[in-house]
């Protein structure tokens, strides 16, 4: 079956005209060699109340369990990622939590408040992004939200400008041993032409964000979900969509949905507006 997953990408790739060199995969789908916790690989650690907008999401199923990363956007308002939701039947959230179970908060809520974006494609990966209705929640110097960029920014290109991912992803591709410490790193984004020549134009399209991983560090297995936040304006841009096949240390970049491209689909589906 992965065979003909990685083929039907390689021929809608072709037919766009843009052949990629590597498979792009989402992190929650990268071989396990521990349990779902870690950290971004090489990442720096994270102090309390540093990401106060930072979720962690344990998502169950009648088939097994998996976790993600979420942000927050609004009291009620939950972003994360299509493939995260995907199959799921109910999630924790840990809010306001600096080691990834031990949070200021928790709720649990059902599937029938996840809003899954309907043109989420697993093959492709396009559309990548969901939202969750929790019940609300006070705000606090540990439980915040996070701002939407504004809609001046959707034709912006972000290249070159520096970014922070954050997480509890894996902290490498072969970890044995992992921390529950919220990890982050601060990362250059690149052009979609310098993601497309990885991956095609059919993943790296222009709803997408994509980051250099210099020094074997990236997002990872766990990161999945996750915020990517524009340190000149501390605005949320992406959520954490996909990896290289071939691993999270290889150097190749790795891809966010990008935001700006859903601030009408976030509107009116949660309300929150940019």
């Amino acid at each position: 079956m992965k065979v003909l997953v990685v083929l039907a990408l390689a021929i809608a790739t072709v037919s766009a005209g843009v052949m990629p060199q590597d498979v792009a995969v989402h992190p929650r789908d990268m071989p396990a060699e521990s349990t779902i916790d870690g950290r971004i690989t090489n990442g720096r650690t994270a102090s309390e109340g540093q990401f106060p907008y930072q979720l962690g999401l344990s998502f169950s199923s009648s088939s097994g369990s998996w976790w993600c990363g979420g942000s927050l956007i609004d009291n009620s308002y939950v972003l994360t990622a299509a493939h995260c939701t995907s199959g799921a039947s109910s999630v924790k959230i840990y809010y306001g939590a600096l080691q990834r179970t031990n949070a200021k908060l928790t709720q649990t809520v059902s599937s029938s408040n996840f809003k899954q974006h309907t043109g989420y494609n697993s093959v492709t990966l396009k559309n990548d992004i969901s939202l969750i209705k929790t019940p609300a929640v006070t705000f606090t110097a540990y439980v915040n939200k996070i701002m939407l960029p504004p809609i001046a920014s959707s034709y912006s290109t972000y290249e070159g400008q520096r970014a922070t991912a954050s997480g509890w992803g894996k902290i490498s591709d072969n970890a044995s041993g992992v921390t529950n410490v919220l990890q982050y790193q601060i990362f250059d984004i690149v052009s979609v032409a310098t993601c497309q020549s990885y991956y095609g134009s059919q993943t790296a399209s222009s709803s997408v964000i994509c980051i250099a991983t210099p020094n074997k560090s990236s997002t990872c297995s766990g990161d999945s979900g996750g915020p990517l936040v524009l340190d000149s304006t501390g605005r949320l841009v992406g959520v954490t969509s996909f990896v290289a096949a071939v691993g999270c240390e290889a150097g190749k970049p790795s891809g966010f949905t990008r935001v700006t491209s859903y601030l009408d689909w976030i509107r009116d589906n949660s309300g929150v507006s940019y």
